[in-house]
């Protein structure tokens, strides 16, 4: 069953400090589609929409402390709803002010008030913000990255700060044929760049991921990283791609830095068989890396796979496109014993990065498979 409601809307003038209260009518459906959290949503904006609060503040946070309440002391609860590996909403009222509250458990929130003067509206935002969010980590090992995602509300970007480890420090966990390689493309900087398609390729296991955070690491000073949640669909949506790739004023974007898009295993974008499976997505990305769309702009574009390269569509991997394609394999039987600090449960095809920390943890009691199998470092 269909439920209306009928609301006011006031009409305002952009920059007025006297907002005014003349109403609109405005509608609003509820219906078996809607969640608890879309009621909150719907009941958090009526004292806005109404004109009765007509002074609204939003903000998001990224490392909001556990132990936060994201509350007013002398507000009353109103509605709270949770859902399972899900967003928890909490809604809040008090004298002339209504307070919406959406946490996520990758300690992210969303807070908005709406009150009845412009003051008020402030008071409330300071108070529940008021040392709700942990310090911003400021040593060598932490950098941030940003994560891009489409949602329901539209494209989104959350900028986070990661844990890293320095090249020198993790240097010996990836294989000696790839060593000068890696080497060379840590130390690059903008004038070594002449090529914008990063390809790292391998199997699972081999410590792709980690080597991302360490080039972010690395790069620090010139090039911010931002790893995308849904390549796919980044490349069939040109709106999304161009506001990525092109149009983004990001916080946490430094005035002349380049940028990095991850794309982490994404074989079905570069496949031989690309082109077909997924329409215009790899023709974008070959444009966004040489051609009209990447003109005048410092952007590059990271990739991870399990595919072999012979199974890579050849625009990819054709000469003078690629920073670097780097193979991400297996370490010989020497260097894995050299890693571990014994050759026991090394087998002849040697190991990937997953299977020297699974067996350094007592988690793998048998021969490893000469291909790898699944890892648990990526």
């Amino acid at each position: 069953m269909t439920v209306v409601k009928e609301v006011q809307f006031p009409a305002s003038r952009e920059g007025a400090r006297e907002v005014s209260r003349e109403p609109l009518p405005m509608k609003v459906w509820i219906d078996d589609s809607d969640s608890p959290a879309d009621v909150i949503d719907a009941m958090a904006l009526s004292p806005f929409a109404t004109g009765t609060q007509p002074w609204a503040r939003t903000v998001s946070l990224d490392r909001v402390r556990a132990d936060a309440p994201l509350a007013v002391s002398r507000g009353r609860l109103l509605r709270a709803a949770d859902a399972v590996d899900g967003p928890s909403s909490r809604l809040y009222a008090g004298d002339g002010w209504t307070l919406r509250v959406q946490r996520y458990s990758n300690q992210a929130a969303t807070v908005g008030v709406t009150a009845v003067s412009e003051e008020l509206a402030k008071a409330i935002m300071d108070e529940v913000l008021k040392d709700a969010e942990e310090p911003v980590p400021t040593n060598a090992d932490v950098v941030s990255m940003g994560f891009w995602w489409m949602s329901e509300h539209g494209r989104r970007r959350s900028g986070k700060k990661i844990t890293t480890s320095s090249w020198e420090s993790v240097r010996a966990n990836y294989p000696r044929a790839a060593a000068d390689r890696l080497d060379r493309l840590m130390a690059a900087r903008p004038a070594d760049v002449n090529g914008r398609l990063l390809l790292l390729h391998g199997p699972p296991g081999t410590g792709k991921t980690t080597l991302i955070r360490t080039l972010a690491r690395e790069w620090a000073g010139w090039c911010q990283v931002d790893c995308v949640l849904d390549p796919e669909r980044l490349f069939n949506d040109p709106g999304y791609l161009m506001e990525v790739a092109v149009g983004c004023e990001c916080p946490d974007h430094e005035e002349g830095k380049w940028r990095l898009l991850v794309l982490e295993d994404c074989d079905e974008l570069i496949h031989a068989e690309a082109k077909q499976s997924t329409g215009q997505g790899l023709s974008r990305l070959l444009n966004l890396t040489d051609g009209l769309l990447g003109q005048g702009r410092d952007v590059l574009v990271a990739i991870t796979t399990n595919e072999d390269l012979a199974r890579l569509h050849p625009a990819v991997v054709r000469p003078g496109r690629c920073l670097a394609q780097i193979e991400m394999g297996r370490l010989e039987p020497d260097q894995a014993a050299a890693w571990l600090g014994t050759s026991e449960g090394i087998g002849p095809n040697g190991a990937t990065l997953a299977e020297l920390f699974a067996l350094r943890a007592g988690y793998l009691s048998y021969e490893p498979e000469p291909t790898g199998g699944i890892g648990l470092y990526l």
